[in-house]
């Protein structure tokens, strides 16, 4: 029989989430303020979350763009920290290994992804997060390149657990090598991810290593943008994004507003060092509290049936392109500063 023209059209709801998954998120967003929060805790207690079925994406949409709106504020509020000045007279060694290694981390994730048959997303969000600054490259890019939440989760959390082994273990091997103040500085900014493991593994090193180390890093942050903007176009001319937007694919890109605010403050903190004791007392703290907020809205996202779509690939090329930058930088590092 033919359904009735008045008849509602055959579509299935949306589930809606149970009242544990609400009791869940708002005592999960109420930790993210406490003074113990860490953005690793949160985006595995977001995980556990969501592999033990209390609370999912899929049931709670609104998590996804709301994960992403804060992610980029705290993108935002990272530049404020980052004076331009200071970064430039890091000096051409910061610059070098920027460039270098970030191209050498592209490259060899682009031709492990093949062997390993990692989703194109996903192996530039591992690429950016290795080759930058860990989770905050990894924020930036997945927003430009609408990477799911799965991937986005995965890739922060190989990032976080090789953050955790680099912290103990670089200094370890810089001990063993009888490495200098200088070339362990930067040798931890170019292999580390994050910069907080950066900054813990320099300050068990030495002052003189931490200042270093923390001047290259916040040097190679500021390759968030470009690469941010590059990703961007690789995604807009997709075949995704074309069937998405109806548009034929162009080098017309426009810039996201969160990366020009992004170096907006950068320069602000640069010209205006009155904002630093600002920036220390509330800006950084908010950021640190925003992105435990975010991650944890973005373990929501990696269900047991994400995982599945995912697999162990993840990690393995997240290992692989770390150890790669790792012996490749201490080879240089060690070649080229006393």
């Amino acid at each position: 029989m033919l359904p009735s023209p008045m008849a509602p059209p055959d579509t299935k709801p949306s589930p809606k989430p149970a009242p544990i998954a609400w009791v869940v998120v708002v005592l999960g967003l109420g930790a993210c303020a406490a003074p113990w929060a860490d953005p690793g805790l949160m985006l595995a207690i977001g995980v556990a979350a969501a592999l033990l079925g209390l609370a999912d994406q899929s049931t709670m949409p609104w998590t996804k763009p709301a994960s992403r709106l804060i992610l980029q504020a705290c993108v935002v509020l990272l530049g404020l920290g980052m004076n331009l000045a200071e970064l430039a007279r890091a000096g051409g060694t910061g610059i070098l290994f920027a460039v270098g290694t970030i191209a050498l981390t592209f490259a060899a994730g682009l031709g492990l992804s093949r062997l390993l048959k990692t989703s194109p997303k996903l192996t530039i969000l591992l690429s950016s997060g290795t080759a930058i600054c860990g989770g905050s490259a990894i924020a930036a890019v997945s927003t430009v390149i609408a990477a799911p939440a799965a991937e986005i989760s995965v890739a922060i959390g190989t990032v976080f657990l090789l953050n955790a082994a680099g912290l103990y273990l670089l200094p370890e091997i810089g001990y063993a090598l009888h490495m200098s103040q200088e070339q362990f500085g930067v040798w931890a900014a170019v292999s580390i991810h994050d910069i907080s493991s950066v900054v813990g593994a320099a300050k068990r090193f030495g002052d003189e290593s931490l200042q270093i180390a923390t001047a290259v890093k916040l040097s190679r942050a500021l390759w968030i943008a470009p690469i941010a903007f590059i990703a961007g176009l690789w995604y807009r001319r997709t075949q995704e994004a074309r069937e998405a937007s109806g548009s034929r694919p162009g080098l017309a890109f426009p810039v996201p507003l969160f990366i020009i605010l992004f170096i907006a403050a950068s320069a602000l903190r640069t010209y205006v060092p009155a904002i630093a004791p600002y920036h220390e007392s509330y800006f950084k703290p908010i950021a640190t509290h925003g992105m435990a907020a975010a991650l944890f809205l973005i373990g929501l996202g990696l269900s047991r049936r994400a995982l599945k779509a995912v697999g162990w690939r993840a990690l393995t090329l997240g290992i692989l392109l770390w150890v790669l930058i790792s012996v490749t930088s201490l080879i240089v590092v060690r070649q080229t500063i006393e």
